[in-house]
């Protein structure tokens, strides 16, 4: 039976049909490919395949949604200009069934193949020749660069398509992978991208606190006082730990989990699909859990990391990391054994070159399983019986690497119905120079000579929920104290829980002093014991949100990072939190903010939950050269969803390979109360001395409830 279109990806022979398809449809005119990729049915189209999917009633005679290819491509002119041109082609009919020019004012994303002419034209540049030989560099050193986003023009500037590049050195005496972070120079290389050639080369200030907006502070011997920042480790100047031993993860029965067709996942309850595309990357689908649907797609939606150097071009320095580049296009090929542990099933892109031809990226995704610590747990202290499960987690990683920086995603799925979204961000801070023995506001010297800049990093989760169904409520309940009264809350220890349904699109936002929790309700079907309806619910991060002024070009670019939780309607191919385009962007359209404007009705309708989260990253002396991971969770789980707790079933099974380290509690007839049959560990714990025996009613003979001289026993 063949599978749903929503999640497969296309194939290298399907890239040749789009391609096909839309070389004929263009004749005569060359075209630049940018991705091809899967173009997911609409949803009033693929829910009732769904559906009949998961009722066992697909056949050959059901209908299926047309399986569609989005084609990005340049249409370049005579004249050496580029005109943005999307089509839609069925690759099963083999035919162009939507074609369209995007505005001039807009800017696709970067690719691969730009930077490389980026850096191309650099070299060949008399310009860029000229601004090096101002720098007296080190023997042995050569100059390296890192193509970066333009950013958002300057009021009234109308420009071109450009790139620009932070310039550093690199110690070539090292070899290939001598780290270049540690030296960086002051200059910013920009290229009109479409004529591969340099516009300017913009100067940067190097200075001090004292020194405000001044620039030309540096000596020519600009990097005499910058030191190696190496981290490779043949390379380091430390020696490596060697008191840390082999932590294997062993599955000598393989995974729990079933993969069919690559893209369908099934563990433990958990039953979804997989898809990847250029610039979302890993996204989910169709999520159910014991047969009962939860949500119909999830996926990382945008990404923005501004930084708070006010010094021009400085300014300008803010990146969109899925709308720029694309965090597909970045997905690292993944490694055995390093980035995923244990019994690994990984999973390939099929991407398109600039000609449109397919090219497979190995295991840009990895699926595996890891322990996760306790469960659940409960030790009854009359008879000391304690009951133990492990928690098990399901795991869809992948890694994305964006010049200096890595960002490591994680969706985690547990046996207790529950569902966390992980991001990790590690790598290399991104570093600009600073004269000797100087100090400034605007970052942290983590280096002689290397200033770390302030900035953020703030991401947007998109949840298209499907709570039982696709007819869902948005409620914000919130804990709220109750003030004394003789009449309610007398003694003042009360405190109300306040639910309200969001009708409107709206946003919100994160409330840790009242506890906002939002759930995502299906108000048709209420919980046969608590009476709500039942939900899922996650408690937005209190994490500090776009710092830029409002009137600035880096606030009107994020509209989407002003608020923790934003509300929508459903609407086809509306992904984005910050909008299709953000290269080059002015403002953001298209975005969040947009779709809340329409002031849509979203109560008891297909409504769309987008979370903003990230971190404020004023860098340490510790996040040098390379900084450990930042991590951020956010937990999606049931309420109400269920009648009991759904890992109740989860077996508590010891774990034979255990053993203790000192030699004693390690024997299985001792320590086996993970399912309530050992005990003896239990005795001996003073904290459990709370008592032994039941009550027996109607039998406390002055004060011995059970007549055998040894008191009253238990509260």
């Amino acid at each position: 039976m063949a599978i749903p279109a929503v999640t497969e990806q296309l194939n290298g022979s399907k890239i040749d049909i789009a391609r096909q398809v839309v070389t004929k449809a263009r004749s005569g005119h060359l075209l630049l490919f940018r991705d091809i990729f899967a173009e997911e049915p609409a949803k009033a189209e693929l829910v009732p395949f769904l559906e009949a999917e998961h009722s066992g009633q697909l056949t050959e005679e059901t209908s299926r949604p047309p399986r569609l290819a989005r084609v990005q491509y340049d249409k370049i002119g005579d004249d050496g200009s580029h005109a943005y041109t999307e089509s839609v082609v069925d690759v099963t009919a083999q035919h162009e069934v939507l074609h369209r020019v995007v505005e001039k004012d807009v800017q696709p994303p970067l690719t691969f193949a730009e930077f490389k002419r980026f850096q191309d034209a650099c070299i060949a540049s008399p310009m860029w020749k000229e601004a090096i030989e101002q720098f007296e560099l080190p023997d042995g050193f050569a100059v390296c660069i890192d193509p970066w986003p333009y950013g958002g023009p300057d009021p009234g500037e109308t420009i071109p398509r450009y790139t620009q590049g932070l310039c550093f050195a690199r110690d070539t005496r090292k070899g290939e992978h001598s780290n270049h972070y540690g030296y960086p120079l002051p200059i910013i290389p920009v290229m009109d991208t479409h004529s591969s050639k340099l516009v300017r080369i913009d100067k940067l200030a190097t200075g001090g606190t004292e020194d405000a907006l001044e620039y030309n502070t540096h000596p020519k011997n600009v990097l005499d006082h910058c030191t190696s920042a190496e981290y490779v480790p043949e390379l380091l100047s430390i020696d490596l730990r060697k008191d840390l031993k082999p932590l294997n993860v062993v599955q000598p029965e393989g995974p729990s989990f079933k993969v069919t067709d690559e893209s369908l996942i099934e563990w433990q309850k958990w039953r979804f699909r997989i898809g990847f595309n250029p610039r979302e990357g890993a996204t989910l689908h169709d999520i159910h859990y014991d047969g009962r649907s939860i949500m119909y797609r999830l996926s990382l939606s945008e990404m923005t990391v501004p930084y708070g150097d006010p010094r021009p071009p400085f300014h300008r320095k803010q990146a969109f990391d899925f709308g720029d580049g694309g965090a597909g296009r970045a997905a690292n090929n993944l490694s055995l054994g390093c980035d995923c542990l244990g019994v690994i099933k990984y999973f390939d892109a099929v991407v398109a070159d600039t000609e449109g031809k397919p090219s497979v990226s190995k295991n840009v995704v990895c699926l595996h399983e890891q322990d996760a610590g306790i469960g659940w747990k409960h030790t009854n202290f009359r008879n000391n019986r304690a009951v133990v499960t492990r928690s098990r987690e399901l795991v869809v990683q992948f890694v994305v690497t964006l010049a200096n920086y890595e960002y490591v995603f994680a969706y985690r799925f547990d046996q207790a119905a529950g569902l966390t979204v992980e991001t990790r961000a590690t790598g290399i801070v991104s570093v600009v120079h600073i004269d000797k023995n100087k100090t400034s506001p605007w970052g942290n010297v983590v280096s002689p000579g290397t200033l770390a800049q302030n900035h953020q990093h703030l991401f947007a989760l998109r949840l298209d929920p499907a709570i039982d169904g696709h007819r869902n409520t948005i409620f914000k309940e919130e804990t709220l104290p109750l003030p004394m009264s003789p009449s309610a809350n007398p003694h003042g220890n009360g405190y109300r829980v306040v639910s309200e349904p969001i009708t409107t699109s709206s946003f919100l936002d994160a409330s840790p002093f009242t506890n906002l929790t939002i759930k995502l309700s299906n108000p048709h079907i209420l919980n046969s014991i608590s009476r709500k309806p039942i939900s899922y619910q996650f408690t937005p991060s209190p994490s500090q949100l776009l710092l830029a002024d409002p009137k600035s070009t880096q606030a009107a670019r994020a509209r989407f990072a002003t608020h923790h939780v934003w509300i929508t309607k459903y609407r086809d191919g509306e992904l984005f939190a910050a909008g299709e385009f953000t290269n080059q962007s002015y403002s953001e359209r298209g975005g969040v903010a947009d779709a809340v404007a329409r002031n849509d009705d979203v109560g008891d309708a297909d409504v769309v939950v987008w979370n903003v989260f990230g971190l404020t990253h004023n860098p340490r002396v510790e996040d040098w050269p390379v900084m450990p991971v930042e991590k951020h969770e956010l937990h999606i789980r049931p309420a109400d969803f269920f009648e009991r707790n759904p890992a109740l079933d989860v077996p508590g099974q010891m774990n034979e390979a255990s053993v203790s380290v000192d030699g004693d509690g390690g024997k299985k007839e001792d320590a086996d109360c993970c399912n309530g049959e050992g005990g003896k560990v239990q005795e001996s714990a003073e904290t459990h001395w709370q008592g032994t025996r039941d009550v027996v009613p109607n039998r406390v003979v002055n004060g011995d409830r059970n007549g055998d001289g040894n008191g009253v026993n238990g509260h």
